[in-house]
């Protein structure tokens, strides 16, 4: 049986690698981008299950790169940001987020929004 796939796209190195080893031990399959265009390659390369995007990257941003994947995916993704204004909240939702977390985050949070996202998408 395949494990769910999860891609994780920030700029940041560090918090790449902190939710790749956070999520590899949660028994997910995880790949990593740092940049818009490399996500969207991945998206075609892995099939993700979920993606956790970030919006302030370099080149194109997070929400240029939703946009983009709502025109080829369904795939849930959860917007992973340190911008901490409503505003920004109810854009990326009305844009095609499935859900909004902000940079502090718990991880025990974020894992539960991550099983939340999943169960929809195989009840569906």
């Amino acid at each position: 049986m395949r494990r769910t796939r999860i891609l994780v796209v920030d700029d940041d190195h560090d918090v790449r690698q902190m939710l790749k080893r956070t999520l590899e031990l949660e028994g997910y399959d995880v790949y990593t981008a740092a940049s818009g265009n490399s996500a969207l390659r991945s998206l075609t390369k892995h099939k993700p299950d979920l993606i956790m995007l970030d919006i302030i990257m370099p080149g194109l941003d997070g929400y240029q790169v939703l946009d983009l994947i709502r025109q080829r995916s369904d795939v849930p993704v959860i917007m992973v940001t340190g911008i901490h204004q409503e505003t920004s909240l109810e854009k990326t939702l009305n844009i095609g987020a499935d859900d909004y977390v902000t940079k502090p985050f718990y991880t025990k949070e974020l894992l539960a929004r991550i099983e939340a996202k999943l169960r929809r998408t195989k009840l569906a």
